[in-house]
This record gives structure tokens, C-alpha cells and sequence, in this order.
């Protein structure tokens, strides 16, 4: 796992170029993350984890993720921040209800949208984005880059958790369990989680003509268990990829948690879920005026990373999606000894659960 540490005083200025040559080999220098004090105790402590290995993980992730999730994220960065602003109501009333002085864990923390929702709780972030991290960090949060898979705090550190449309971007059913095996892992004993992922049962089934089924050639490349099923065939190539998407709007960003609604889907609910597509990709559309031309969307385009779309004025990139059936997440936990589910819930397309921890 690349263990980075990015504080509020100055900037790793070899962060994101190390992302984006996964392969290159690197000797890191330990690093220490401000100590921490809470409102409920007297006592200072790190949250790192002092055995996490300061090696690089990056070779061991999946090539898929490296490409249409790490690099796609380090290069949309500035434009996906200024489109993330709106707290889901759901996130927010989890936050808000935490005891005071709670130290809260984010897994996937974005641009931070949501460190320091409630002031009377400690916030520590994390995520796979160099970038991302780099603007939390402007913003005064306490922040690394972190794998989700390979959490770099101390076991029982935090009072509790989130994350936040991570877990959909983990390309098998193996890591998406490590994932969650690692936010139960940092939170104490009586803590509590809370994650959310895209769902298939989409409520605006428009939605899935404008994605791309992933192309049955990256379904291959996958092998092992916990690899994605093919569950429709699909000819499609990325040098064929249909300009079927437009730039998603931020009214229509926002409305994905927008309103609380406990109704669990009903779409699909004739059909037979076992063969329906869950691997796509997501196009995000980068308006030409927001690129950064000469640096990071050029290379992008010159390695086949994104295209040209001059009829919508924007470079195209595609993201790594697994959308999750109903069901789905309740699975990935309910095999673990050590957390119970205590709610879950359907909002806004998008499928809930939270876990308290029940052993260490």
C-alpha cells in the first residue's frame, strides 16, 4: 500500500506522478500523521497503524482499477470537486448523531465534503487520489492517501465510519469484502459504519442506456475467485464506445441522495436479476475549458485513456463501476463474526447498510 503523508503545512509534490507509474519501485521514509485529541479524553495518540508495511499495493490492484478509477480520479480531480458540495441527508443525519467528540473515519473521503460536518467530532480522511487529498488538505483537513483495501489507521482506532460510493469501484467480490473487513477492523468495538454504493435498481432506468456494459475482454482478464461473473455478452470495444452520455448536470449529481426515501426499489423486480449487467463504465465528461491541456487530459488522450467529444465540447473519460443488486451488500457481511447489520436501506438508487462492530 502506498502510504503518503499529506499535511496541512506542505505538499508532496511526487504524490500523483507515483499514482499514475504504478510500476515503478519506490523507498519511502515513515512518516507521522498529527497526533489526535478528543473532547472525551485526555490522551494523544496517532491513528496510524505503526505496523502498516510502507511498501506499495498499487501492483497488486486490479489493471482495471488502476486505469478507469485511480487515473481517471487524478485527472478529473478540480471538475469532480467543484461538482461535490451537497451533503446526502442520510450521511448527515448518521454524522450528526455521533456522541460528541467521536473520532470519525472516512474511507474514500473525495474532496472532503464531509470532514468536519460535525464540529463537535474529530474527522480523519482518506483516499486513493493524490489530487483529491491535495484539496482536502488546502482545506485544512487531516487527510492521507490511502488504499480502501489497506487502511493505514490502527485497529479500534475510530468511534466510527464511512464510505461513501467506494466500494462500487472495487472491481471483485474479494476486495469489496477486504474493504469492509478493514472499516470494521479501525472502528471500537460498539462502533458503527456506514456504507453506500450505486445500485443496479437504478430509479431513472434511462441511466443504464447511457452507460457502457464493460466490454467481455476485461470480464476475462479477471481470473480467480471473487472475479465478476459475464452476465450479458457484449461486442462492444473502447475504441467503439457509443457518445451516448451527456455532462451530467449538478442538479442532477446531487439528486442521487437528494431526497430521503426509505422504499426500497421496484424496478427490476419482474425481471430475472441473476443475468442483469452490473460492470459498466461511466462516463465522465471534462468541459475542454477545464482540462489541463498540456498535462494531464493530454497524456490521458495520447494513451488511450479518454477521447475527444467536440460535439459536447469535452474529453471523456470512463470509470469503473460495479453496481450492486439488491441483496448484494447484505452478503458481502453477513458472514462476519465480529459486526452485525443494524439498519439498511434503499435511498435514491443507491443501496445502505450500517454495521456496528460487536468484537474486537
Amino acid at each position: 500500500m502506498l502510504l503518503i503523508q499529506v499535511t496541512r503545512s506542505k505538499t508532496n509534490q511526487f504524490l500523483a506522478s507515483t499514482l499514475l507509474n504504478p510500476t515503478r519501485k519506490f523507498q519511502f521514509t515513515t512518516t507521522t500523521m498529527k497526533e489526535i485529541k478528543t473532547k472525551r479524553s485526555s490522551s494523544v495518540s496517532s491513528p496510524l497503524n505503526p505496523d502498516a508495511k510502507c511498501c506499495s499495493s498499487v501492483q497488486s490492484t486490479p489493471e482495471i482499477e488502476k486505469k478507469y478509477v485511480h487515473r481517471v480520479y487524478d485527472a478529473i480531480a478540480p471538475h469532480f470537486s467543484a461538482t461535490r458540495f451537497a451533503k446526502w441527508p442520510k450521511v448527515s443525519s448518521f454524522l450528526n448523531n455521533l456522541p460528541s467528540g467521536s473520532v470519525i473515519l472516512d474511507a474514500g473521503c473525495g474532496n472532503g465534503k464531509y470532514l468536519g460536518l460535525n464540529p463537535d467530532c474529530v474527522f480523519i480522511g482518506c483516499d486513493i487520489s493524490a489530487p483529491l487529498i491535495q484539496i482536502c488538505s488546502d482545506r485544512g483537513h487531516e487527510v492521507l492517501v490511502a488504499d480502501a483495501v489497506n487502511l493505514p489507521y490502527r485497529s479500534g482506532y475510530g468511534d466510527a465510519a464511512i464510505s461513501i460510493a467506494v466500494l462500487h469501484h472495487l472491481s471483485t467480490e474479494h476486495r469489496r469484502k477486504k474493504a469492509i473487513d478493514e472499516l470494521v477492523r479501525v472502528v471500537k468495538k460498539g462502533g458503527h459504519i456506514l456504507i453506500t454504493v450505486w445500485a443496479v435498481e437504478q430509479e431513472d432506468t434511462s441511466l443504464l442506456n447511457k452507460w457502457t456494459p464493460l466490454p467481455g475482454k476485461y470480464l476475462e482478464e479477471w481470473i480467480g475467485p471473487g472475479s465478476p461473473r459475464v452476465r450479458s455478452s457484449s461486442s462492444v470495444t473502447l475504441e467503439s464506445i457509443p457518445e451516448t452520455e451527456v455532462s451530467v448536470s449538478v442538479e442532477e449529481q446531487v439528486k442521487d441522495f437528494g431526497n430521503v426515501s426509505e422504499g426500497k426499489a421496484d424496478c427490476f423486480q419482474n425481471g430475472d436479476k441473476k443475468d442483469q449487467q452490473q460492470e459498466y463504465f461511466v462516463p465522465w465528461h471534462l468541459p475542454y475549458h477545464r482540462a489541463e491541456v498540456s498535462g494531464a487530459s493530454a497524456r490521458a488522450l495520447e494513451n488511450g485513456l479518454a477521447r475527444k467529444d467536440d460535439n459536447k465540447g469535452a474529453i471523456v473519460y470512463d470509470r469503473y463501476y460495479h453496481v450492486f443488486g439488491q441483496g448484494e451488500l447484505e452478503r458481502l457481511v453477513s458472514g462476519m463474526k465480529n459486526a452485525v447489520i443494524v439498519d439498511q436501506f434503499f435511498d435514491k438508487s443507491n443501496w445502505c447498510v450500517v454495521l456496528e462492530k460487536t468484537s474486537c
